[in-house]
Order: C-alpha cells, then structure tokens, then sequence
C-alpha cells in the first residue's frame, strides 16, 4: 500500500468520515483524541464544534457539565482537555514529568516548597463538600491564608494542585476558569497498569494523529523515545506502519475520496499541533510564520483546503452577528472566497450569529 499521509492524517483526525466511523458527542470526540490542547477555551470549543456537525457552543458547554471529560495539565506542562476517568493515570504517567522542574521553577519565583504544599492543602479544603472557585476566589483564598500569590507564584500554585491530582479545571461560569476537586470531578477512574496506559497513549495518538512517527508521539506526549516504542508495541495490531510511519490499522488498505473541501479549524486545533514536521500542511514553509507569528506558540486560527492551510482568520462575535476578517495566505479567487464563506458559516452557526465575513 502507498502511504499518502495527508489523506490518511485527514480521515484519522475526524475532518472528514473515518472507516471506524466518527464519535458523536464531546466525550466520543475527547476520548478518540486521547487528549485536546486547550489552554484557550474558545479554540477548544470550536475544536469540538468543528468535529459536531450542528452542534452549537451553548450545547458543549453543557456538555462539559456532565462531567466526562475535564481540564488539566496532563503533559507538557500545558492544559489539555482529557476523558474524566484518564485524568489520575496520564498525570502519573506523563503529568509527573513536568513536575521534576517544579523546584527550579519556584526558585525561580521565589515560592519555598513549604508554601506550595500548604497552598495544596488550602485550595483542597476551600474546595471540599463539591465546592467550586473561580481562579479569583482561589487566589484569594490563598492570600487570606497568608500565602502570596504575586508575580507568577499563584498560577504556579494552581498548576501544582492540579499536577499533583488534588484540583482540576471545571467549565467556565460566564468567563471565568474554574476550579474542583478531582476526585469531586472524576469519581470513577481507570486504573491500568503503566504498560498499558502507554498503549493506550500510542493508540489514540496515532489514530488520532497519524501516520506519524515515535518521535512525533514523544514530542506530544513529553515522554521518552523509548517509552513511545513501548507504547506501540503494547497497542499491537491496532496500529499499524510503514517505513517510520505508524497509523490506524483501521486505515490499511482504505481508499479515501479525493479531497476537495475547505474547513476553518480554530487556532490551537490539534490538526496543526501534534507534529514536527508540518510540512504537509503548508504550500509554502513560510506559512506557518503567519500562523504562529513570530514564533510565539500562539496558533491562529486557519482556513484550510484539502487539507493544506490558505488563509488565517480572526472573529469578533457581536450581539447579532460574528464579523470574520480573513487573511489568505495564498491568492484566493472569488470563487474560493465563496468557499471560505461556506467553511465559515458552520462557525456562526455554532455561535447561533449571522456571518459578516471581510477581507484585507
């Protein structure tokens, strides 16, 4: 079988139907993923809206309510929405990793371990009997308590009860991050064992995200080379490759259809963010210089054809419209410009405005 990645990447990211079939609600969609970036609530919630046909932001923040998936930091250090019941085994399995540099970090901002600790102990009982805070009130149960929390002492603080499995980020309540217990918030929780959790790593990554390679799973991941290779191999025929490319064993044989759609996908969508090598994505390598301008790890949101990024975006949502200003980053005739109009109207109809799309 000849490998054409940019198709069998498309189909195993849910932009278009997959042979496995596509899940149908925002657990289904979180699961598959294994884990979603989201750092930016609004670019994960259209991430999701993207992949829910019909679905509007109202109905997925509802969603969120019933618990099946949470915010946290399970790798990386960065905040990724993730299945409920995986959260206590990703933060043992790759969430400690990020905090073997915590007392670095702290030396840094002048935060002592004893303060760190107690600062868990305080967020713990302030959150205690199904409480929930806002990131203000935790802040400033904090500070009653005598703990200082300027500068950057008191994200770290709330990074570090989560890290350590004690808090977790719950839905927004209006714009306002909140914040729970998690065992409040994932009482029922799977429990297997290392080796298998890492099989379950490789596989919902590369069906998620490939083909791609073991080095890629270590860079999304922050776990070892070595461990990724494990992780493959517990995932078995699930998964399968060619050459240093590892895919769905679902997509072996399968014969895609020819594409030929245009989908607007938030910034920080994973289509763009689990990979070193995107060269796929982009006709022109200076592209992704538009996307993450200047090199500062802040996606924007794309227009993409075929799977090939043409064009950024930027929305402003009014009361009764969502004005979308359009950036292309290839020559769009008027033609295309109709298309882009046509990828964009799922977003206002998920944000339940009217379209008011312009151009430079």
């Amino acid at each position: 079988m000849a490998v054409d990645s940019l198709a069998l990447r498309l189909h195993s990211l849910l932009l278009r139907d997959h042979p496995g079939g596509r899940p149908s609600d925002v657990a289904g969609v979180v699961r598959w993923f294994g884990a979603m970036q989201a750092q930016d609530m609004a670019s994960v919630l259209w991430s999701l809206g993207a992949r829910l046909p019909g679905v509007t932001a109202a109905a997925i923040s509802a969603a969120l309510e019933d618990r099946s998936v949470l915010r946290t930091w399970p790798m990386r250090g960065t905040v990724h929405l993730i299945p409920s019941a995986d959260a206590r085994w990703m933060l043992e399995l790759m969430g400690v990793r990020a905090l073997a540099g915590a007392a670095k970090r702290r030396e840094v901002i002048g935060l002592s371990l004893e303060a760190a600790e107690r600062g868990v102990s305080v967020l713990a009982s302030a959150l205690a009997g199904g409480k929930r805070l806002t990131r203000a009130e935790c802040l400033r149960t904090l500070t009653g308590a005598g703990i200082d929390v300027g500068g950057q002492q008191g994200y770290h603080l709330l990074w570090y009860a989560s890290q350590q499995g004690v808090t977790a980020i719950a839905p927004h309540v209006g714009k306002e991050q909140t914040f729970v217990l998690l065992s409040d918030w994932a009482s029922a929780s799977d429990s297997p064992s290392r080796e298998e959790a890492l099989g379950i790593v490789a596989l919902r990554y590369f069906r998620s995200h490939g083909p791609a390679t073991v080095a890629d799973l270590a860079r999304w991941t922050g776990l070892t080379v070595r461990d990724c290779r494990l992780g493959v191999s517990v995932a078995g025929d699930a998964l399968a490759s060619i050459d240093d490319l590892v895919f769905d064993a679902a997509l072996s044989g399968f014969e895609p259809p020819p594409l030929d759609d245009w989908l607007a996908l938030p910034g920080f969508d994973e289509y763009l963010l689990g990979y070193k090598d995107r060269a796929l994505m982009f006709a022109d390598p200076a592209h992704f210089d538009a996307v993450v301008p200047g090199g500062n790890g802040i996606f924007q949101a794309t227009i993409v054809r075929s799977g090939v990024v043409v064009a950024t975006w930027k929305r402003v949502l009014g009361s009764r419209s969502v004005v979308v200003t359009v950036q292309p980053l290839v020559p769009l005739k008027a033609g295309d410009r109709k298309h882009v109009a046509a990828a964009l109207q799922p977003y206002a109809s998920f944000q339940e405005l009217d379209l008011d799309v312009r151009w430079p």
